[in-house]
């Protein structure tokens, strides 16, 4: 893929000056950590995978970690990293250990900011709903914590929120895991049978839900799930729901459950949190797998490495300060929501929204982020496409001064849409597209606010990853696309899954591939700039005629037609062994459109003209709807399963399930 020679947009000098990663770095230059040939963000990177034990110690002191042994004042560490030379040996589950003789809370350092600043602002379709200041949110955790020790929380144990994206959620987390108890959450739009997948597998002790949400003006009643739920997990000993929809919620059918309102009078005179200080591996969050090919796998994340990695992606990669408001559209179910929250260990206002991102009206968004001054703006990439769609022109209806970064992902950002960011939202921003996954709670590369920003590229890998691109034979490769892999330790890596006692399945996700380096699992590139190009999942790449081609190459393409909202693209596999293949194209159009034999011509003509003839679908269907994960990415792969007759495994995992028949032995796919 040709890249372009010339940024789309520059820092000025005066806002490299003050980042805090150019401070960061002048910082260890000052210490003779780094020397003077570390000039700039790329070798800064390239010096922190070469030297990972100093790079992730000076991140904890920069960070000012608070622990005790090695690391709670000046005092060396005998060796930070253990086992650095592999990363997950035959006879571990996971190989690296860091910082191994330091004991910490993850909570402690959220809450280190007490005054009367806002910590949580609370948006829904409705507006503005709720604000508490850092003083606040300190005095609701503690309560909280009471009353989960009260339940017989202790250390190790579950909590868990079936939750919408509210400061309840927040405030949960903080409370369990100030405990040394282990949180982990799914979003209400997840169906009951998706619920007990999750949570089924870990034995929680307490759970905290909602009585319902909105969802495009919609009011969804979450109660009647909630009895199945509850019902099914015995081990819980605790029931609390938060009234949302209704002051009043019934509840009565719940035995023992109490409102979280009243749960927080009840122990309202515990005001000041203690915190539970664990190693650095101590299990903080439960992640989970999309699940559409089997069960979620359990992703056990630790408190250290959470920490540190969410620190320096938000304070160095992001800029984000105690004066900023970081606003990012995600649900409790989506690994986003651990990272903004995150945004309290540097004293930042994190702002939450919870509902449509186009409801009431398409800008909702946008005068929530002009109301709350917000710095840095989160959302999708498709988010960002449909803006430009529908002709929703942001920066001409809000005064968006305080907004100095815009963050992409959930998919990979199309050239079209950086043009339309400069030229409709705002001029002088960067825009950061990111990207990473839940298995790494975090970002393998993202934003460089010292860096130019070219159209189509990620701008650095992140610092401490050793993020590589191979090619089918193992070789890193430059330029040109390949299997992203990671080839040395980060402390973001999971120390365990659930339920995996001797680490098989931990090996299988990560190490099957290339023994000794994890491979990630999305097709990309390194350009010729040092940044990152995401063509797709390499699960889901196309091998037309031999030349592997990244489904977003095409998506980029077909999606700035403008009858077409959205598509989706697989490999069809030909003839009674599959020796042959064809590339489809599905299409859901905008309201009104037909998939004529013009717009069939525009399509081609345009993939042809600007990715290449390889790329050309021999089949363009129109569908009404896309099947999506709970987390909203497209599932190439169900679909795949659809149109060759396999079943889907698990198609509790997505959205909109009902779409998958849409796929389903089509004409125009007939052989």
């Amino acid at each position: 893929m040709s890249v372009d020679a010339t940024p789309i947009w520059t820092p000025s000098a005066e806002a490299v000056g003050r980042a805090r990663l150019t401070q960061f770095r002048l910082d260890l230059q000052s210490r003779d950590i780094i020397d003077a040939s570390v000039r700039d963000s790329h070798a800064l990177q390239r010096w922190s995978v070469q030297y990972p034990a100093s790079f992730w110690a000076e991140i904890w002191r920069a960070a000012g970690i608070v622990a005790d042994g090695p690391g709670s004042s000046d005092a060396p560490w005998s060796e930070v990293l253990f086992g650095g030379e592999h990363m997950a040996p035959p006879e571990s589950q996971r190989g690296p250990h860091w910082f191994t003789e330091t004991r910490l809370n993850f909570a402690e350092h959220l809450l280190r900011r007490r005054d009367g600043g806002t910590a949580i602002v609370s948006w829904n379709e409705h507006g503005a709903q709720q604000r508490l200041t850092f003083a606040e949110l300190a005095a609701h955790v503690a309560a909280t914590a009471a009353a989960l020790t009260a339940a017989g929380v202790g250390v190790g144990d579950r909590v868990v929120g079936y939750l919408p994206n509210l400061p309840q959620a927040v405030i949960a987390m903080l409370a369990a895991t100030s405990l040394g108890a282990v949180w982990s959450s799914c979003s209400p739009d997840f169906g009951t049978k998706g619920v007990l997948d999750r949570f089924g597998q870990i034995a929680p002790k307490v759970l905290i839900a909602a009585d319902g949400y909105w969802y495009a003006g919609k009011q969804i009643d979450c109660l009647p799930r909630l009895r199945e739920i509850v019902a099914s997990l015995p081990s819980l000993a605790a029931v609390w729901v938060v009234p949302y929809v209704s002051d009043t919620p019934a509840i009565a059918s719940l035995p023992g459950a109490v409102t979280f309102t009243g749960m927080l009078a009840q122990y309202a005179t515990h005001r000041v949190p203690t915190f539970t200080r664990l190693p650095f591996d101590h299990p903080l969050y439960i992640m989970y797998s999309s699940g559409t090919t089997g069960l979620p796998k359990c992703m056990v994340h630790g408190v250290g490495g959470t920490l540190l990695q969410h620190w320096k992606e938000l304070a160095l990669h992001t800029d984000l300060g105690p004066e900023d408001a970081i606003f990012y559209f995600t649900t409790c179910g989506w690994m986003m929501w651990n990272w903004l929250v995150s945004a309290l260990a540097i004293g930042s206002t994190i702002v939450l929204y919870d509902g449509a991102p186009l409801a009431p009206s398409a800008d909702i968004l946008w005068r929530m982020a002009s109301e709350e001054r917000v710095s840095v703006f989160g959302t999708s990439a498709r988010y960002l496409a449909v803006l430009e769609k529908d002709g929703v022109h942001p920066g001409a209806q809000f005064d968006l001064s305080s907004l100095r970064a815009i963050l992409s992902t959930g998919s990979p950002l199309a050239s079209h849409s950086y043009d339309f960011v400069y030229a409709h939202i705002k001029s002088d921003v960067r825009l950061a597209s990111i990207s990473g996954g839940t298995d790494i709670v975090s970002c393998f590369a993202l934003g460089d606010p010292t860096g130019p920003v070219y159209r189509g590229e990620l701008q650095m890998r992140g610092l401490g990853m050793a993020v590589e691109v191979f090619s089918d034979d193992g070789t890193p490769v430059r330029e040109t696309p390949g299997e992203l892999v990671c080839t040395r330790p980060f402390p973001s890596m999971p120390v365990a899954f659930w339920n995996d006692p001797d680490g098989a399945l931990y090996r299988a996700a990560y190490f099957e591939h290339s023994p000794g380096v994890w491979r990630h699992g999305d097709w990309a590139e390194i350009t010729a700039h040092d940044g990152l190009i995401i063509h797709g999942r390499s699960d889901a790449t196309l091998n037309p005629g031999g030349v592997r081609i990244g489904t977003a190459e095409i998506y980029r393409q077909v999606e700035q037609i403008p009858a077409i909202l959205e598509s989706l693209v697989i490999e069809q596999r030909l003839g009674a062994d599959g020796d042959d293949s064809r590339v489809v194209l599905f299409v859901r159009l905008r309201e009104g459109e037909r998939l004529t034999d013009d717009v069939q011509r525009a399509i081609r003509q345009r993939i042809r003209e600007h990715a290449s003839p390889h790329h050309v679908p021999k089949v363009i269907v129109a569908v009404a709807d896309i099947p999506r994960t709970i987390s909203g990415k497209i599932t190439e792969l169900a679909v795949r399963d659809v149109v060759h007759g396999r079943p889907v495994k698990n198609a509790d995992a997505l959205a909109n399930p009902s779409s998958l028949a849409l796929f389903a032995d089509l004409p125009e796919l007939r052989l």
